[in-house]
C-alpha cells in the first residue's frame, strides 16, 4: 500500500468522527487544546464563506452534515475543556490554554460579570433571533417542497413524452428534485442542531462555575473570591471561544435557507440590488434631515449623509454612461458580400412610391403599419398558423403614388392611391353617382366602380350609399384578397416545426405518432401544404394531427394521405358550407360524363387529366350559370363526385368555377341530409321549383342513389 492510499480522502471523516469521539473521553494537554479551538473557528468562518458564495441552496448541499459534524466537534471541545479548566484552572489562567484565556481576560477585561453578560447576549442573538428564524424558514421551505414535489415529477414525466428533454435531462432532473427536498428536509432537522447547541453550552457555563467554585474552596483550599477570579473567568472565556463558532454557522444557515437562487453569489446580487441610484437619494436627505436635530452628533450624520449623496450621483451618472453607451461595430469590409445583401428573406413585401412614405411616418400615426399588424393577426387566425412579418419599403421602381405586392419576389398585385384622399366604392347600392364630386377609378380589390373623394365628402358619399376607405385599407383589403388563396405559399419549414412544437407541449404523444416518423417535416409540410390548397385551414390543428396519425398507420403515398385525411374531416369540411341540420345543395355528374372524367386521366395519383377544351369549358360554364342562378343568400352548392374524380375536377374548376367546392362521396357524412339542384351532363330538363335560392332537374337514376 503507497502513502497516497494510506490518507486516501475517504478515510478523512471516519478519522474526524473517531477524533471528536476521542476528545469528550480522553485528556488532551493545553497546546492540543488551542489548535483544536483554532481549527473549531477557521471551521466556521469557512462554513459562512462557502455559504455566502453559492448562487443556490443546493450548492452546499452537504451543509447538514457539515453542520452536524461542527457542532459534534464544538461539543467536544467544550467537554475536553471542561476537563482542563476543572483540573488546572487552579494554576492560573495558561493552565486552561493561550485561546480560553484570551477571551477571558483580553476581550472581557477580566471582569467576568461582563463575560456572563456578554455570553448571555450572545446566546439570546443565536438562539431567540438567527436560529429561531432559520428554523421557521426550514420549516416553511421543507413543506412546499415536499407539497410541490408531486408536480414537479408530473412536469418532468410531461416534458420526457412531450420530448423536450431528453431521458438523461429527465434522470438528471428528477435527481436534483429529489436532492432538492432530502436538503430542506435535512435542514429543518439540522436547525435543531444548532437550538440544542446553544442550550447545551449555557447549561455547560453554569456546570463550569458551579463546578469551578465548589472544586477550588475545597480541593484547593482557595476563598470564594479566588475561586471566582479563576473558575468563573475561565468558564466564561470557554464559553464565549465556543459561542462565536456557533454563532457563526447559526448566521451560515440562516444565508442558507434564506438564499434566492441566482447566478450570482450573495454579495454580488446584494450589491447589484443596492446599485440602484434611487435608493441612496433619500438616504442622504433622510440622514441630513436627522442630523439638523440639535444635540445630534452632526460629525457623524452630515459626512454620512455626504457620502449617500455622493454615492447617488456616482451610481447616476455610471448608470447614464452605460445607458448612453453604444457597442462599437466593426466597419464592414467592402470586400466581403453576405449573403443577406444578395439574398431578399421577405416573403410578402409591399413596395410604396415616395408619396406614399407618410402613411408609414410614426410622425403621422403610422396608419399602414398599423393596419397590417391587424390584417397578419386576422389572416393567422385564420390560415391556423403564423405567418411570417409584412416587410414594407420605398421603391423608386414604383409610380410615386403607386404600390406593388410580391410574394416571394414575385408581384401578385399593384395600385395607384391618391394622396390625402378617401376611396368611395360603389357597391352596388348607389342612389345618385353624379351628386358626388370626385375621380373615377377602379377598386383594386374587387373591380368595383370607385371615386376617389376629398375628406368633406366623405359624408355626403356614405349618405348616397358609397362605401368609404382609406389609403391604407385600400392596400390591406386588396393584400387580404391576394393571399386568402394563397396560404400554402405562406406555409414553410419553419412555420411547421412552431406548429409541431406547440403542439408536441401539449399533445406530445399525439406528434409522435406522425413526426418524425412516419412523416418527415419535409413530407409533414407538403401534406399541410396540400390541405391548405384544398381550402382546409389549420387552425383545427389537433383535428387534423388526430387525422393525419390515423392516415399515417395505413400509408405514407401523399395523395392517399390526403384523401383519408379529407374522409375523416368531412364532417368539419360539410359545416364551413352549410349551416346545422340544413341540406347540403348538391351538384352532380351524368355517369358517362364522370366516366370521361375519370378514364382520360394519365395518372390517377396526380390528378392529371386529359379531356377536350370544349368539353372542359363547358362543364365550367355550366356549373358557374347554376352558381348564378341560386340567391346570393342561398348555401352554396358542392359538387359531389366519385373519390378518383375529385382531385382532377377540383383542379379544373379552380379557374373556372372558383365557387363551388367539390368533395367526394367518401368525404360526405353518412347522416347529412343533401338535396340534388342539378346533374351536369344530364338530357333531363330543369323544373323549377318554389325556392328561388333552388334549382333543381328532374332526378335520374344515379341521382336516385346518389341522394340514398
Amino acid at each position: 500500500m503507497t502513502l497516497r492510499n494510506a490518507f486516501s480522502p475517504a478515510l478523512a471523516l471516519p478519522i474526524g468522527i473517531l477524533t471528536i469521539i476521542l476528545l469528550m473521553v480522553m485528556p488532551i494537554p493545553a497546546i492540543l487544546l488551542d489548535l483544536f479551538f483554532v481549527l473549531n473557528i477557521a471551521l466556521s468562518v469557512s462554513v459562512l464563506m462557502a455559504a455566502m458564495n453559492a448562487q443556490k441552496p443546493l450548492d452546499f448541499s452537504s451543509f447538514p452534515s457539515v453542520l452536524l459534524f461542527a457542532t459534534l466537534l464544538r461539543l467536544a471541545l467544550n467537554v475536553a475543556s471542561t476537563r482542563i479548566v476543572l483540573l488546572n484552572g487552579h494554576e492560573g489562567g495558561a493552565a486552561a490554554g493561550k485561546v480560553i484565556e484570551a477571551f477571558g481576560e483580553f476581550l472581557i477585561g477580566g471582569n467576568f460579570a461582563v463575560g456572563i453578560f456578554v455570553f448571555l447576549i450572545l446566546m439570546i442573538i443565536n438562539l431567540m433571533v438567527v436560529t429561531k428564524g432559520a428554523g421557521r424558514v426550514s420549516e416553511v421551505s421543507a413543506r412546499f417542497t415536499l407539497d410541490a414535489l408531486p408536480g414537479k415529477q408530473m412536469a418532468i414525466d410531461s416534458d420526457l413524452a412531450a420530448g423536450l428533454m431528453t431521458a438523461e435531462e429527465a434522470k438528471a432532473r428528477r435527481r436534483e428534485v429529489a436532492t432538492e427536498a432530502d436538503f430542506y428536509g435535512s435542514m429543518d432537522g439540522a436547525s435543531k442542531f444548532v437550538k440544542g447547541d446553544a442550550v447545551a453550552a449555557l447549561l455547560i457555563l453554569l456546570i463550569n462555575v458551579i463546578a469551578g467554585l465548589v472544586l477550588g474552596m475545597t480541593s484547593h483550599g482557595l476563598s470564594a473570591g479566588e475561586a471566582g477570579a479563576l473558575y468563573v473567568t475561565l468558564a466564561v472565556g470557554d464559553a464565549l471561544v465556543a459561542s462565536v463558532p456557533a454563532l457563526l454557522l447559526s448566521i451560515a444557515a440562516a444565508v442558507i435557507v434564506t438564499r434566492v437562487s441566482d447566478t450570482r453569489d450573495l454579495t454580488g446580487q446584494i450589491g447589484g440590488q443596492f446599485a440602484d441610484p434611487k435608493i441612496w437619494l433619500p438616504v442622504a436627505c433622510i440622514l441630513f434631515a436627522i442630523g439638523c436635530i440639535p444635540a445630534m452628533p452632526q460629525m457623524i450624520f452630515l459626512p454620512l449623509s455626504g457620502g449617500a449623496f455622493l454615492l447617488w450621483r456616482g451610481l447616476k451618472n455610471r448608470k447614464a454612461i452605460q445607458e448612453a453607451y453604444v457597442e462599437p461595430v466593426a466597419a464592414p469590409d467592402p470586400s466581403k458580400i453576405t449573403i443577406d445583401e444578395v439574398t431578399d428573406q421577405t416573403l410578402v413585401t409591399i413596395q410604396l412610391g415616395y408619396g406614399l412614405i407618410h402613411l408609414t411616418d410614426e410622425k403621422h400615426g403610422a396608419p399602414l403599419i398599423a393596419r397590417l399588424t391587424g390584417l397578419r393577426k386576422q389572416m393567422c387566425q385564420n390560415f391556423g398558423f403564423v405567418i411570417p412579418p409584412f416587410r414594407i419599403e420605398d421603391s423608386f421602381e414604383v409610380d410615386p403614388e403607386g404600390y406593388r405586392i410580391t410574394l416571394g419576389g414575385t408581384p401578385i398585385g399593384s395600385g395607384k392611391l391618391r394622396a390625402n384622399r378617401l376611396l368611395a366604392i360603389d357597391t352596388g347600392e348607389v342612389m345618385h353617382s353624379h351628386a358626388v364630386p370626385g375621380e373615377a377609378t377602379v377598386d383594386p380589390s374587387f373591380g368595383c366602380p370607385a371615386l376617389w373623394i376629398e375628406a368633406g365628402s366623405r359624408d355626403l358619399a356614405v349618405a348616397e350609399g358609397y362605401l368609404v376607405v382609406d389609403a391604407e385599407s385600400v392596400i390591406a383589403t386588396q393584400i387580404s384578397q391576394l393571399l386568402a388563396g394563397r396560404a400554402a405559399d405562406l406555409l414553410g419549414p419553419d412555420q411547421v416545426r412552431d406548429l409541431v412544437d406547440f403542439l408536441r407541449g401539449r399533445h406530445g404523444q399525439l406528434i409522435e405518432t406522425v413526426t418524425p416518423q412516419p412523416l418527415s417535416l419535409a413530407a409533414l409540410t407538403r401534406v399541410l401544404k396540400s390541405l391548405l390548397l384544398d381550402g382546409i385551414s389549420l387552425r383545427h390543428a389537433l383535428r387534423i394531427f388526430s387525422s393525419l396519425s390515423q392516415a399515417a398507420q395505413q400509408t405514407n403515398e401523399h395523395e392517399r394521405l390526403i384523401d383519408l385525411i379529407r374522409a375523416d374531416l368531412g364532417s368539419m369540411l360539410v359545416g364551413d358550407i352549410c349551416p346545422p341540420d340544413a341540406k347540403l345543395p348538391v351538384i352532380t355528374l351524368a355517369a358517362q360524363l364522370e366516366e370521361m372524367v375519370v378514364g382520360g386521366m394519365q395518372d390517377p395519383a396526380s390528378g392529371e387529366i386529359i379531356i377536350e377544351p370544349d368539353l372542359a369549358r363547358s362543364i365550367g360554364e355550366r356549373i358557374g350559370a347554376i352558381l348564378q342562378q341560386r340567391h346570393p343568400d342561398a348555401t352554396a352548392p358542392a359538387l359531389i363526385v366519385q373519390p378518383r374524380a375529385r382531385r382532377a375536377l377540383a383542379g379544373l374548376l379552380k379557374l373556372r368555377a372558383p365557387g363551388v367546392v367539390v368533395l367526394s362521396i367518401n368525404e360526405l357524412p353518412s347522416a347529412q341530409p343533401i338535396e340534388v339542384i342539378a346533374v351536369i351532363g344530364g338530357e333531363s330538363p330543369e323544373i323549377p321549383t318554389s325556392d328561388p335560392g333552388v334549382q333543381s332537374t328532374a332526378y335520374s337514376p344515379e341521382m336516385e342513389t346518389l341522394a340514398a
